[in-house]
C-alpha cells in the first residue's frame, strides 16, 4: 500500500533530480567545450597547479598542490582531513603531448585541457607503487 507520504518523497526526489539535472545541463553549456592541449615544452605548464585528487582505494578526496619547474621535476603535496599531509616528488617528460609523471610513490599521466574562455586545466591519472590508482583535476593557480 503506497502512502501519501511515500508519494511527497517520491515527487521531492524527482524534483530534486531534475533541477539538479537542469543545472548541470546549463553549467555544462554555459562553460563551453573544454578541449586537450598538446603540451611540446614543459616551461608552458611549469608552476603550481591546485585541485583535488581522488584515490580509488581511500574513502574520500583530498586537496592537491603540484609545483612543475622548468627543469622538469616536480613536487606535490595532498592533504586529507583529518590524517594529514602526504609529498612526492619525481620528473615529468613530454611525450605526444602528454606528461608523464615518474615519481618516488608511483607514475601518471597527465593531459592538459583549455576551456571556452582559455583557462588551463590539468587532469591526472596515476598508478601509485602499491599498484593503488587515483585521478587527479588541477587548475593552474596564480
Amino acid at each position: 500500500m503506497t502512502t501519501r507520504t511515500a508519494l511527497r518523497s517520491l515527487g521531492t526526489v524527482r524534483t530534486v533530480l531534475i533541477v539538479g539535472l537542469t543545472t548541470t545541463l546549463v553549467g555544462c553549456i554555459s562553460a563551453g567545450p573544454v578541449r586537450p592541449v598538446a603540451v611540446s615544452d614543459i616551461k608552458t605548464v611549469a608552476g603550481t597547479w591546485k585541485g583535488v585528487v581522488y584515490p580509488r582505494s581511500e574513502p574520500g578526496p583530498e586537496s592537491i598542490t603540484l609545483t612543475i619547474r622548468e627543469d622538469g621535476s616536480y613536487d606535490v603535496v595532498s592533504t586529507q582531513q583529518p590524517i594529514g599531509t602526504s609529498r612526492g616528488k619525481g620528473k615529468i617528460i613530454i611525450a605526444n603531448g602528454r606528461l608523464i609523471m615518474q615519481g618516488e610513490r608511483g607514475r601518471g599521466v597527465g593531459t592538459v585541457l583549455r576551456d571556452s574562455a582559455g583557462n588551463l586545466m590539468m587532469t591526472v591519472d596515476a598508478t601509485l607503487s602499491d599498484n593503488s590508482t587515483l585521478s587527479a583535476e588541477l587548475s593552474r593557480s596564480e
